[in-house]
């Protein structure tokens, strides 16, 4: 199969107050995460280094797409748990979402003399360079959350399974239209995101789930379009949708802020659609608990963002005193939140 892999980005709660994204404080645990699953066989170990450094003095380089999100508040607070069990000094700088300044981040951390560089890789095209510049002056680089598949110089990545949760959505969209008993000729659609491979991944893997199901229940799917990870473009999407499709039945998202945005669009509009995000963020299990709100953001795919950081701190650690890491892609399967296990911020 295709190798899947994650990004998420996420934004401004526009109904109450600023989430996350692409994550400080974590955002709430709702459940243990499910075990960990390598995608694939280790990479081979470079040769033993007798000189190679004791883990108290490695100084590791992070960075995060924006700690205006909750997501990546999340990871860093996995990261700094690692560095605290481990004893390795944390350098944790943000890209704002933005890969130029990730670029930038890169280039500060080389200089800075980092043992290692990890990062979320939001804009693959924007990056690639820096990391790969990084890795030939001897800087291993390594990815989270999102990665690049252009190049050959990241180590390891630790992400969700991003396609896995988008069949997930997928599943739980078929599973609405059935017991809502509309499966004949119920128009469905999704919110995306086509500049993460995350995203990317995640619309694939709901896409080919619904479009099983396309003639059998003489499905209308729209593409409702591209909201950059801004709650307040879902909105406008979701609006414009609901001129065309005021009976829009149920829709995915690939991140927590455009269910934001098309929630505050379909309330505006009278509409009763159903929605599914992905990230369940606070905000998310608030939402869905809700006696009002909870009729339309009816669940969510949840990700571990606290163990992203700290698997990708392990794999950092783990090269540099062994010379190996575990695998080369490990991915960490998400999970569905609804009304019986949301959980009250």
């Amino acid at each position: 199969m295709k190798k899947r892999l994650l990004s998420i980005v996420l934004c401004t709660f526009m109904l109450a107050a600023i989430f996350a994204g692409c994550g400080g404080s974590a955002p709430v645990a709702p459940a243990p995460a499910p075990a960990q699953e390598s995608a694939q066989e280790a990479a081979p170990a470079p040769a033993a280094d007798s000189g190679m450094k004791a883990v108290s003095d490695l100084r590791l380089g992070f960075i995060l797409g924006s700690r205006e999100h909750a997501f990546y508040r999340s990871i860093e607070d996995g990261i700094n748990a690692a560095a605290t069990d481990m004893g390795f000094q944390a350098v944790v700088l943000e890209s704002d979402l933005n890969g130029s300044i990730a670029s930038q981040r890169i280039e500060t951390l080389v200089v800075d003399g980092v043992d290692a560089i990890s990062l979320s890789v939001n804009e693959p095209g924007a990056t690639t360079v820096a990391i790969e510049r990084a890795s030939a002056e001897g800087v291993p680089m390594f990815a989270f959350d999102c990665t690049a598949e252009n190049t050959d110089a990241i180590i390891s990545f630790v992400g969700t399974d991003n396609f896995a949760g988008g069949v997930l959505g997928g599943e739980t969209t078929i599973a609405e239209l059935e017991r809502l008993g509309l499966t004949d000729g119920a128009t469905i659609g999704i919110i995306g995101y086509p500049e993460p491979q995350s995203c990317i991944d995640r619309e694939e893997g709901w896409f080919s789930v619904v479009n099983q199901y396309k003639e059998q229940y003489n499905l209308t799917i729209v593409n409702i379009g591209n909201y950059r990870g801004q709650a307040d473009i879902a909105q406008n999407l979701m609006a414009d949708a609901l001129i065309s499709h005021p009976d829009m039945a149920v829709i995915f998202t690939v991140g927590d802020p455009a269910c934001i945005g098309a929630l505050a669009a379909i309330k505006a509009a009278g509409a009763s659609t159903r929605m599914i995000g992905f990230d369940a963020n606070p905000e998310a299990h608030e939402a869905i608990l809700d006696p009002v709100n909870g009729q339309f953001w009816f669940a969510d795919v949840a990700q571990d963002p606290f163990q992203i950081g700290y698997q990708i701190s392990q794999q950092k650690v783990k090269y540099l005193t062994e010379g190996k890491v575990d695998a080369p892609v490990i991915l960490i399967k998400p999970f569905l939140i609804d009304a019986s296990n949301a959980v009250k911020p």
